[in-house]
């Protein structure tokens, strides 16, 4: 069931107009076949690490056995799965918004930084649903599809703009998850948000590949 609001599929389309841009494009991009082949080489290792549902409204979230992942719903029995916006501070702007923050994933590459600045975070204690291993999740781009195990397929919507609660977690996270960079860029490392794009179940130990969208490449916006 598609996400209403969230496109989801190839525009490129309906960029065909600009002859000469999209052939010095073509001539100048790494086709979508080979970035799909290097991205399958790169992570042929990624792996789910840990998984994690609460059907409450609390910061860190559970680890459990499994989830299971509806299609166009979210993770079963989690409080922030739905077919419209269930993040209660966006709930309450537009209840109507469609739900693009469904599925939240976060590389278990973040606790061993964070861990040497002095923090101690575990799986699900950030609020993830999903932690992953072997892959840089937030330089993904948007609309990448995460095959995870044998059935379910997460679509990239955006990353994860963490609130002020992450300092309850232990004081001075905030500022370790998003920072800014030499040049002033703010650089966001709290995980990624997505929606089903075909249901199944996901376990610790299940095998993630990447399938890159088609078109161009761009890069996650903040959700």
């Amino acid at each position: 069931m598609p996400i209403q609001g969230w496109p989801g599929k190839d525009t490129s389309a309906e960029r065909a107009g600009n002859r000469d841009n999209t052939q010095h494009s073509e001539r100048n991009a790494v086709q979508p076949h080979d970035r799909l082949n290097r991205m399958d080489q790169d992570h042929r290792r990624a792996t789910v690490i840990s998984v994690s549902r609460d059907d409450r409204h609390r910061f860190s979230k559970p680890t459990v056995p499994s989830i299971r992942l509806t299609e166009g719903f979210g993770v079963e029995g989690d409080a922030h799965a739905g077919a419209t916006v269930q993040h209660r501070y966006l709930r309450a702007k537009d209840p109507t918004a469609p739900n693009l923050t469904q599925v939240h994933l976060i590389h278990a590459e973040l606790f061993e930084e964070l861990a040497a600045a002095g923090f101690t975070v575990a799986a699900g204690e950030l609020g993830e649903n999903v932690t992953t291993g072997g892959l840089d999740l937030m330089t993904l781009p948007l609309g990448t599809r995460l095959h995870l195990g044998a059935d379910a397929v997460i679509e990239l919507t955006g990353m994860r703009n963490p609130c002020s609660l992450i300092n309850s977690l232990q004081k001075g996270l905030m500022k370790t998850v998003v920072g800014t960079d030499a040049s002033g860029r703010v650089i966001r490392k709290a995980g990624v948000m997505g929606v089903v794009a075909t249901g199944g179940t996901v376990a610790p130990g299940d095998s993630v590949r990447v399938e890159l969208p088609l078109g161009p490449q761009l890069p996650l916006g903040v959700v």
